[in-house]
């Protein structure tokens, strides 16, 4: 259930309508647009509620939700969420380039990587430092001296840092050092780790389940918003299909649909979309023309030897940099705002493929 206040309605009536909300068992989550405060009802309220608040002065409606997640959904936050990460906007026209290794291998190669990512004109980088394999005899990641890797190249390059986190111990040190907290797909559903990173402010993208519904997908968002974080991003990276050609089936769909069921930002992962080198650049062109806030992107200097075995679906840093400088032509023609740093071409000089 939400309750939608009149335009002139004050702080401290607001404030009233909550407490009489708050009064009643449930909790209330308030969302300020551009028009209209909206206060979200979030537990099992008594049917009497909804009128009493109905005739509550500066109460313009009251309506009733039939989704199972309310803080995610737009009927609750009309408007779309940006998240500012120290001045790094994703959400609404920005878009955002995320790119980066698979995983941090050693402090050589995650410095030269976010040099050429920077250079490009990527705003952020990034690398695992825990990795979840398959197979119990792959490379796990290096660990958290992988994520002081990672931090101090971040912070040497001017990136943002994004890394996964798999269980609920490793996030406070994860956020420690990250400036963004990704979810795998595995751990869609882990939700402890969902209901831990509902309490740090630390902003999280949470990529959707191989196998999941968008319902599902939207109720694991709900997990962390309700928990208190508010900076949620879903990412888009593939969903398990009976084709076998590519790594999993991009569902270019789910960009639209989601930003019309909720106020969150869309990020696309091509890479592990279609996992598949020479496919990343047209899946994440046609993302960002399907409205993508941003996109998440592999990017090795030596993919053929990288230490997980991705580099399969790892871009070159060159096709990397010469994809950004599409994505900055194509994104003003669907609305989108991105540019890249007018780095000279003796950026790429030292690197060779």
């Amino acid at each position: 259930m939400i309750v939608i206040t009149n335009p002139t309605v004050t702080e401290e009536r607001i404030a009233e309508i909550v407490a009489h909300i708050e009064k009643a068992g449930v909790q209330a989550h308030v969302s300020r647009g551009t028009d209209r405060t909206v206060i979200g009802i979030i537990g099992q309220a008594e049917p009497t509620l909804s009128e009493h608040l109905r005739q509550m002065k500066g109460v313009e409606n009251v309506i009733k939700i039939s989704k199972s997640y309310k803080l995610a959904s737009r009927d609750f936050h009309p408007d779309d969420t940006i998240i500012d990460i120290k001045g790094v906007k994703i959400g609404g026209d920005n878009l955002v380039i995320m790119g980066g290794p698979c995983a941090v291998e050693s402090p050589e190669q995650i410095d030269e990587i976010a040099r050429l990512v920077k250079a490009a004109g990527g705003q952020v980088l990034r690398g695992g430092a825990f990795k979840p394999r398959t197979g119990p005899y792959s490379f796990q990641g290096v660990g958290v001296e992988g994520l002081k890797m990672m931090a101090e190249a971040g912070r040497k390059h001017g990136l943002l840092t994004i890394t996964e986190v798999m269980t609920p111990e490793y996030v406070d040190v994860c956020a420690e050092y990250a400036d963004i907290l990704q979810v795998g797909t595995r751990n869609m559903q882990n939700f402890d780790l969902l209901r831990k990173l509902g309490e740090v402010r630390t902003p999280v993208l949470l990529k959707r389940g191989f196998s999941s519904t968008y319902d599902e997908f939207l109720n694991a968002a709900e997990y962390i918003l309700a928990g208190g974080n508010k900076d949620v991003m879903l990412c888009e990276r593939g969903i398990r299909t009976f084709e076998t050609y590519t790594r999993n089936t991009l569902d270019l769909a789910a960009i639209p649909v989601l930003q019309g069921l909720s106020h969150l930002p869309v990020i696309s992962d091509p890479s592990h979309g279609t996992g598949r080198r020479e496919l990343v650049e047209p899946m994440a062109k046609a993302s960002v023309a399907a409205g993508a806030n941003g996109l998440i992107v592999e990017m090795h200097t030596d993919p053929d030897n990288s230490m997980t075995g991705d580099g399969v679906q790892s871009l070159f840093p060159d096709q990397f940099a010469a994809l950004l400088k599409d994505l900055e032509q194509l994104a003003p023609l669907v609305g989108k705002r991105f540019s890249t740093e007018k780095a000279p071409a003796a950026a790429f000089a030292t690197w060779q493929k």
